[in-house]
């Protein structure tokens, strides 16, 4: 970036320490250049030359650990993909966001005076503990758990005070509309470069564990969809002048990278059959003609699938559905008993990261596995569902940095 700011086009970069440092250190990436030759090389020194030996030390554990391939053909090339990208930057129409700028302040004054008249008094409504006084103390609702400071109001928390008295859902909605105009309205404005008004992001390719990108200041990959408000903010990324512009994403990737891993037949048959996929899991689960399926038995089957690849609990589907925690069990149970391979592929990636240390994608990226061997149990069973999780996670984003090369 700084060289091309003097017209510079940096070409044939033939090793980069940073890429390869993470292929071989997943979970815990170097964060500067010292500390590279400090974890390779053993010494405290830092200097250009020793970026010689820190290559040859790099290449030989890359090849020892079947990785070339994947620094070689993905990694090293997909950082001049990006690069390319943060230059290009995104087009965002200011117009639409300076009006959700007002939109949203409207509406959140609107909701701040019906909290303080149905909450009987004025208190910042941003302040967990001030929050948590009007909601325990004064309204007298019953606490959910304590935290270190007080009262916990936590998304969970309020979730579960909605039904008792109606001041929590505006709270809630107050919550959520103050994040988004902060984080994405006001976030984006800020954002834009004064000469072209483009927003350009930081692409991360060296964090996460499983080798997915990430996008910092600002995160242009968490833009919020599922909502109204959140498609609004879409509206406000244009395309340039005299273009369009086209989503275009992998249908199911994660799910149809689990049929191909577990070779399960029910799974693969799922996917050959062209029904969409969820309705045929519902209509096996549940043991009804795909015509019977109904929306709840379908998203009940989508949490299932999605949780799957996630590594699921009985807990977390019941959160996630609103089943009970014993209807979760046994529709998890069900489920693996529907789809064997599935259940053999999970104790196999569990059993495999186990015996080697670390998970593995069909691409060869590795992701270590040091929780497995933790005595703590919340810990081991984190490692399990990372075993579980990485080969199919890690290969969806491995499948993606293909396409974008």
């Amino acid at each position: 970036h700084n060289a091309a700011g003097f017209g510079v086009d940096v070409r044939h970069i033939a090793f980069d320490a940073m890429i390869a440092d993470y292929l071989l250190n997943a979970i815990r990436p170097a964060t500067t250049l010292q500390q590279t030759f400090e974890r390779h090389l053993g010494t405290l020194q830092a200097s250009a030359a020793l970026l010689f030996p820190l290559r040859e030390r790099m290449r030989t554990l890359l090849e020892q650990q079947s990785m070339t391939s994947l620094y070689d053909d993905m990694e090293l090339p997909l950082s001049g993909v990006l690069y390319h990208m943060e230059c290009e930057g995104f087009r965002v129409d200011d117009t639409v966001l300076l009006q959700m700028q007002s939109q949203f302040e409207t509406r959140a004054g609107e909701l701040a005076s019906e909290i303080y008249t149905q909450a009987g008094e004025t208190f910042n409504i941003l302040s967990p503990k001030q929050l948590g006084t009007v909601l325990f103390e004064h309204l007298k609702l019953p606490p959910q758990r304590k935290t270190k400071s007080g009262y916990s109001t936590d998304a969970d928390t309020l979730d579960r005070l909605a039904p008792l008295h109606p001041v929590v859902r505006l709270i809630q909605e107050y919550r959520f509309l103050t994040k988004l105009k902060s984080t994405f309205v006001d976030g984006l404005l800020a954002a834009r470069a004064p000469a072209d008004g483009r927003v350009r992001t930081r692409f991360q390719q060296c964090v996460t564990a499983t080798g997915r990108i990430s996008s910092t200041e600002p995160n242009l990959q968490n833009i919020p969809v599922r909502t109204a408000l959140g498609r609004e903010i879409r509206k406000a990324f244009v395309a340039s002048e005299g273009n369009v512009l086209i989503g275009a994403d992998y249908s199911q990737i994660e799910l149809r990278i689990l049929a191909h891993l577990s070779e399960d037949d029910g799974l693969i048959e799922a996917f050959r059959s062209g029904e969409d996929v969820h309705r045929h899991t519902a209509s096996e689960v549940f043991g009804v003609p795909l015509d019977s399926v109904t929306a709840e038995m379908r998203s009940a089957a989508k949490a299932v699938n999605f949780g799957i690849v996630y590594g699921i609990s009985d807990f977390g589907l019941a959160r996630n559905t609103g089943l009970s925690r014993k209807e979760a069990a046994a529709f998890i149970e069900r489920y693996f008993a529907r789809y064997p391979g599935v259940r053999r592929f999970m104790d196999a990636a569990v059993a495999e990261g186990k015996a080697l240390g670390y998970a593995r994608t069909i691409f060869g990226r590795r992701r270590p596995l040091p929780e497995l061997s933790s005595s703590n149990h919340n810990v081991r069973a984190f490692g399990e569902r990372a075993a579980m999780n990485t080969p199919v996670q890690g290969a969806a984003a491995d499948i993606i940095k293909r396409a974008m090369i």
